[in-house]
């Protein structure tokens, strides 16, 4: 269904250029299709954002529900930013006083980069509260992704995340334990998802909190739980949200750490994500770039084309798949609320259940 460009965000025109639907709002103004307003709370930093962005709004418009998707990013001022970034959220972005003052159907929360040993230390913590405690009374859903899941366990139910002794990094295989629940409707009992995280909260940490596991990895552990309601709050610990190439631009950007001495050894590749042709090429380039840094020489370019062309997304259906499926509870939710038709599916006198 329809994504409406409400306003002139770049990432509208981008997805509009790849083959997505993308109305204009003069056009949307002019059809009879329910509207849903989704907030999307970006954190990520400088180097992330527009992409994020643009993953996050793809997932929603890649939804089938009969809707119209209104889309209103915004960010926290306390996120330290760079020019660039803050003229684009200047421009693009909405405050987080509108919105609240116009309302939201659901809310969307990205991860962010910490600098601090527990997450109440963070600049953002204060404002990201803020926010939280309004959407628990003002929305019908929030889906937090990796840090937001952190931080949100933390403020709900006082549980803290543990340090990872290696960075959990990388594609994992993954089991559905809940199938009858809604938000699996249609979804792989088992499926890929990737992982990029130094911290974790564990299945028994989840479910002391009443929290539902509904997927889980034997390697990578819980990668999606929900609330006891079914789906008012949705954590994902793994990013389904990523393209193909996201862990690509992570391994590179470790790379480039390393020779500019940010960090005392060349990083690993991420787990199950290059194939052995693809470690040959990110092997060769390493040694290349080894030899021209003991020389004092320009290190040659990183082969993103070469790679980006050797790795693959096993994990992008089945991510929409469960938007969809939580976009279509917000919308039956919300229907309720308005007294509007149902979806085939739902029961119209529990709209947090589905029928049978």
């Amino acid at each position: 269904m329809p994504l409406v460009a409400h306003n002139n965000l770049p990432t509208f025109q981008r997805l509009k250029d790849g083959g997505e639907l993308v109305l204009s709002l003069e056009r949307a103004t002019k059809q009879d299709i329910r509207e849903l307003h989704i907030g999307f709370l970006n954190m990520m930093p400088d180097a992330a954002l527009t992409a994020t962005e643009q993953q996050f709004i793809r997932f929603i418009g890649a939804s089938n529900q009969i809707a119209q998707f209104y889309v209103y990013p915004f960010s926290l001022p306390e996120l330290n930013r760079g020019k660039a970034t803050e003229a684009h959220i200047a421009e693009h972005y909405f405050s987080f006083g509108d919105i609240a003052e116009q309302g939201l159907d659901a809310l969307i929360i990205t991860g962010a980069n910490v600098t601090n040993p527990s997450l109440e230390q963070e600049r953002f913590w204060d404002p990201l509260m803020q926010v939280i405690s309004w959407a628990s009374d003002n929305v019908a859903s929030v889906l937090c992704s990796c840090l937001a899941t952190h931080a949100v366990v933390k403020h709900q139910h006082g549980i803290d995340r543990s340090l990872i002794g290696r960075k959990k990094w990388g594609v994992y295989s993954h089991k559905i334990n809940r199938p009858e629940h809604p938000l699996m409707r249609d979804v792989n009992t088992r499926f890929d998802a990737p992982h990029s995280r130094h911290n974790e909260i564990t299945r028994d940490q989840f479910e002391s909190a009443d929290l539902a596991v509904l997927v889980e990895s034997g390697d990578a552990g819980v990668h999606l739980a929900v609330s006891p309601d079914l789906f008012r709050i949705v954590y994902f610990q793994g990013h389904p949200e990523y393209d193909a190439v996201s862990l690509l631009k992570e391994y590179k950007r470790e790379v480039v750490r390393y020779f500019n001495g940010e960090r005392e050894h060349g990083p690993r590749y991420p787990e199950n994500y290059f194939s052995a042709e693809a470690g040959d090429v990110a092997r060769q380039y390493f040694h290349a770039a080894e030899k021209a840094a003991a020389a004092g020489k320009d290190l040659p370019p990183f082969p993103d084309a070469e790679l980006a062309a050797l790795v693959d997304n096993t994990w992008g259906d089945t991510g929409k798949a469960i938007v969809n499926n939580w976009l279509g509870l917000v919308y039956n939710l919300t229907a309720h609320d308005r007294k509007e038709q149902f979806m085939p599916g739902i029961d119209p006198d529990d709209p947090l259940k589905m029928r049978a």
